[in-house]
């Protein structure tokens, strides 16, 4: 197998998610100068929030998100604000994909949406693809590679880019803790966990003070990157930046990592494993914690807030989207198995909390 057939790839559009193909050629027609030719919509099927869709026009291939069809948390799946961040950080931030048009007339598909250029590469999913074998040098050096990036981006003056007003980083912390807490219980269904216990313990262990302020990615992991399919150990793309902001950098760790299972982790933990960070020689949280530290020479002295937070937030995101399947919003059978993660993630979170995990 060549490096090229691990590229990603899209797949036939899901049933109910279909777009309306005249609509979308003359908005991408009217907007971005020199397409011409065939137009074809076909569907990244991996994502869970916001649709992405791959969009071909003749030889150039573009890249179209929407938010999902059904209920939407109220203050989710901004294309407008995703697009604004991506126009400010990619002359600077060379990872971001370059946005070309948006647009939030109702008339073309209902909703906001935004085009943007497709970096064509390799994304990590669960395991490794076929075809791609990392030894243990070379897990730990692509595990440095994606906190570095991390690193780089916390590291932007926002302020010079425009963006001072994109969030508001004074008591950021806070409305984190109270506003994924309200949105856990807006989202709750009769055969998820309460979360009380650990809402309460958030509640109380919160950082006092304010933190700095920093560009936050909000979704940072492998299978938002994009691999160099001629050198797997260089990420090319960032993707996927709808709950970008300014706020806490420590905040975007602890979500980072709350993905992040690692060899030796509970039997139940690996069950909703979603990429291959449990490979031979990638780095443990808590070694990725102490290079992140050694690297930006901030403290961390409460890691198991972040952490656990960061855990509580994956529930959240997690029993949001079972929602919009246990309600019939969706057809997606993918949605069905959220539960099973909400549960696992709050034992995970309780062991957190007692620095157990």
């Amino acid at each position: 197998m060549t490096q090229a057939d691990l590229t990603d790839k899209p797949k036939q559009t899901r049933e109910g998610e279909q777009l309306d193909a005249a609509k979308v050629e003359q908005f991408l027609k009217d907007s971005i100068k020199g397409l011409s030719g065939q137009l074809s919509i076909n569907q990244f099927p991996s994502g869970h929030s916001n649709l992405t869709y791959l969009v071909s026009v003749g030889d150039k291939q573009l890249v179209l998100r929407r938010p999902p069809f059904g209920k939407k948390a109220k203050t989710a799946h901004d294309m407008g604000r995703e697009f604004r961040i991506l126009s400010a950080l990619h002359p600077v931030f060379p990872y971001c994909p370059k946005p070309l048009a948006y647009t939030d007339d109702p008339a073309v598909m209902g909703c906001p949406f935004y085009v943007m250029e497709r970096i064509s590469g390799i994304i990590l999913r669960k395991d490794l693809p076929k075809g791609l074998a990392l030894d243990p040098k070379q897990a730990a050096a692509l595990c440095k590679e994606l906190m570095d990036i991390h690193i780089s981006l916390h590291k932007l003056d926002y302020k010079a880019i425009g963006l001072e007003d994109f969030g508001k980083p004074v008591g950021y912390v806070d409305r984190q803790v109270d506003g994924w807490s309200r949105r856990y219980r807006d989202a709750r269904t009769p055969d998820a966990p309460d979360f009380e216990d650990i809402m309460a313990w958030l509640d109380k262990n919160r950082p006092v003070g304010q933190a700095r302020a920093a560009v936050i990615h909000g979704d940072y992991k492998f299978d938002n990157v994009v691999l160099d399919p001629a050198n797997p150990l260089k990420i090319i793309g960032v993707l996927d930046w709808e709950m970008a902001t300014i706020g806490d950098p420590l905040m975007d760790l602890g979500c980072s990592l709350a993905y992040w299972v690692q060899k030796g982790d509970p039997a139940e933990v690996e069950q909703i494993r979603m990429m291959p960070t449990n490979i031979d020689g990638a780095m443990t949280r808590r070694e990725l914690v102490d290079y992140y530290r050694q690297q930006t020479g901030l403290a961390i002295d409460n890691w198991p807030f972040y952490f656990t937070f960061g855990l509580f937030r994956l529930a959240v995101i997690a029993q949001q989207i079972y929602y919009r399947f246990y309600h019939g919003q969706t057809k997606d059978n993918r949605f069905a198995m959220m539960i099973f993660a909400v549960h696992i993630l709050e034992k995970a979170a309780q062991q957190a909390a007692e620095q157990k995990f």
